[in-house]
């Protein structure tokens, strides 16, 4: 799996924003990738070293929109800490 393909967007919230002060950002990644993959993917896109990654998985649940029923999707989140000094530039 590539690179690219490993990290999909980084998550922009206001309990995020805050934890940018503390050298830890979060990315939304697939499913399939294991924390080795995102240790490396941050590092080769975003220049930096990967002190920890922590991972959370996301429950698939079904929504009922106004036109029918949909099928949720799961979604995986990544907890990233860089070293300090160092700085991901997301905007």
């Amino acid at each position: 799996m590539e690179f690219t393909h490993v990290i999909k967007r980084p998550l922009l919230s206001e309990k995020n924003t805050i934890s940018y002060e503390q050298n830890r950002y979060a990315f939304e990644v697939d499913v399939r990738a294991d924390k080795n993959l995102i240790k490396a993917a941050i590092e080769s896109l975003y220049k930096v070293n990967v002190v920890a990654v922590n991972t959370m998985t996301g429950k698939a649940r079904d929504r009922v929109y106004k036109y029918g029923k949909v099928d949720g999707r799961i979604s995986k989140k990544a907890l990233v800490r860089v070293a300090d000094g160092q700085k991901i530039e997301l905007f």
